[in-house]
């Protein structure tokens, strides 16, 4: 089985003003990564309830981040030859990744697509209580975008093997 790319974007917060801190994926092998986003100097919007949930501190950030330029850089080098990359929360991801390519003078050399477009009834009606179900198994740390892409790529596969072979029906 062939699996998709998933992409998470951590970010200072949301709504207005809110940029991207940290950028992960979930490999069609199963692998995964992230990267922490340095903020530019007029990203000043800072969230404090958000970093109660993904746990990076600005100042983290400043120390450990990359540089926007060379996150988008390794996103195309990641995701180019696929083209494409799905998301859970499209609107809000796709938005903070325009504006990470935007200022980082670049265009992306792949789409995000929402990743609601592969999911089946079927794999919709069981989301909920697998994604749930892995979280408890395997410990996922939530909110930090490896880990969560990778969770969103779990339960697609188990909602898929599932759906399959008829358990989506119960």
């Amino acid at each position: 089985m062939t699996l998709p790319t998933l992409l998470d974007i951590e970010a200072s917060g949301f709504g207005r003003g809110s940029y991207p801190i940290e950028v992960g994926l979930a490999r069609s092998d199963g692998s995964s990564c992230a990267f922490l986003v340095q903020p530019l100097a007029e990203w000043t919007h800072w969230d404090p309830k958000a970093e109660l949930l993904h746990g990076i501190s600005r100042g983290r950030l400043q120390r450990e981040g990359y540089p926007v330029r060379q996150v988008a850089r390794w996103l195309n080098d990641e995701l180019g030859e696929i083209g494409i990359a799905y998301s859970d929360s499209w609107g809000y991801d796709n938005t903070w990744l325009s504006l990470l390519f935007h200022h980082a003078g670049m265009l992306p050399a792949f789409r995000l697509e929402a990743l609601r477009r592969l999911l089946s009834e079927a794999q919709l009606a069981r989301w909920s209580t697998t994604k749930e179900a892995i979280i408890r198994e395997q410990g996922i740390h939530r909110h930090r975008a490896g880990e969560d892409a990778l969770l969103l790529q779990l339960t697609y596969q188990r909602t898929l093997v599932d759906a399959a072979s008829g358990l989506g029906n119960a």
